[in-house]
């Protein structure tokens, strides 16, 4: 635990911020100070809520009892809006995707490099039991060396749940910026940087209605693609494969699976913190549950930014960094291209694994 802990605001107080909201009294480095939000009567419920201030974006940006900003914004201005922070002096740290693209979030991670700012993004959910498990798994041998990676996230659309899921089919949306962060940075977590890419995506014609709520019946517009697959080299010399739909009804594949030459670990869903991972190993010859031995206990949204917090007062590097985010955003915007340009993609960013995360550590104290 840091002697000072961070202060901190939010910009945005839409329907994720209530699960940072929920980790904040088990994160005794982080203070919550205020929030912001255009709706200045939501931002006063909040606030209310949490016992702090309701300002607006420019108090709050000019506020000198803030250290570092939460940007819970719409990914269409993250860049805008986490620029705009890093620019008042304070460190941001960003829901995900970081970016619409990596080349957007490039000038915004020089500007903190240069104001020796930090930028964190989610997802953090690679920081918990779950995902840390695994990697103590294939760091520790249990598998052998990794060969192969499948992860795969579909659902038939938003729409059929969502009473207002417009965003999700705009630029910005779709399944791979919407689902893509959590297996890509977990892959990136697992197996490390990735060097080429290869893709293919389809658009589906199926016309989409709202089926939920005051808007049931409205037609959806559809400007991204609803279907994409791709094969990533990682710089270890493993290969994934993943695919993330719009369009899939009904599926029996795999969540996710990585593959070695001594075994095989069924990683939990990496949109979840402390799921139960299972093993199968030629020792073994069937599946067992690992007990988890590594990763943030009972964590939620908001430890990758309390990780952030206690990197800041110990000069360490953070997990949940801007340049791992940039670098799957890399790969995220590297799977449409090589499917329109026919072509393997040869990344241009690279990222270190990030450190893992030891059994028994605390966020504030690790």
């Amino acid at each position: 635990m840091t002697d000072s802990p961070l202060r901190i605001a939010v910009i945005g107080v839409g329907v994720i911020s209530a699960q940072y909201f929920a980790s904040l009294p088990r994160l005794p480095g982080l203070r919550l100070v205020a929030v912001a939000d255009l709706d200045m009567g939501r931002a006063a419920e909040v606030a209310a809520e949490q016992g702090v201030e309701a300002r607006t974006v420019d108090e709050l940006l000019a506020s000198d009892d803030v250290d570092a900003v939460l940007n819970l914004t719409i990914p269409a201005v993250h860049v805008e809006v986490g620029t705009r922070i890093l620019e008042a002096g304070k460190h941001v740290y960003a829901e995900k995707p970081l970016a619409l693209s990596p080349d957007e979030a490039a000038p915004m991670l020089a500007l903190a490099a240069e104001r020796g700012l930090r930028v964190g993004s989610a997802p953090d959910t690679v920081l918990g039991t779950g995902v840390q498990t695994v990697r103590r798994l294939i760091d520790d041998g249990a598998i052998g060396q990794v060969l192969t990676a499948d992860a795969h996230w579909s659902a038939p659309g938003h729409e059929r749940w969502h009473p207002a899921p417009f965003f999700y089919y705009q630029p910005g949306g779709g399944p791979l910026l919407d689902m893509g962060p959590y297996y890509l940075t977990a892959l990136v977590t697992l197996l490390g940087p990735v060097v080429r890419v290869s893709g293919v995506s389809i658009r589906s014609p199926r016309e989409r209605t709202v089926a939920t709520g005051p808007r049931a019946g409205e037609a959806v517009p559809v400007a991204v693609d609803t279907g994409v697959s791709g094969i990533l080299e990682h710089a270890s010399g493993a290969v994934s494969r993943v695919s993330f739909s719009f369009d899939t009804w009904a599926t029996r594949a795999p969540l996710f699976e990585v593959h070695g030459t001594a075994g095989s670990i069924a990683v939990p869903d990496p949109n979840t913190f402390d799921l139960p991972v299972e093993a199968w190993t030629t020792e073994t010859g069937e599946w067992r549950t690992v007990a988890a031995n590594a990763g943030y206990a009972d964590a939620g949204r908001g430890y990758g930014l309390a990780d952030m917090a206690h990197a800041i007062a110990t000069d360490r590097p953070h997990r949940a960094s801007g340049e791992l985010a940039q670098h799957v955003l890399e790969i995220m915007d590297a799977i449409p291209r090589s499917s329109a340009e026919h072509a393997v993609i040869t990344l241009t960013t690279t990222v270190d694994r990030p450190a893992a995360v030891p059994q028994g550590a605390t966020p504030d104290s690790w």
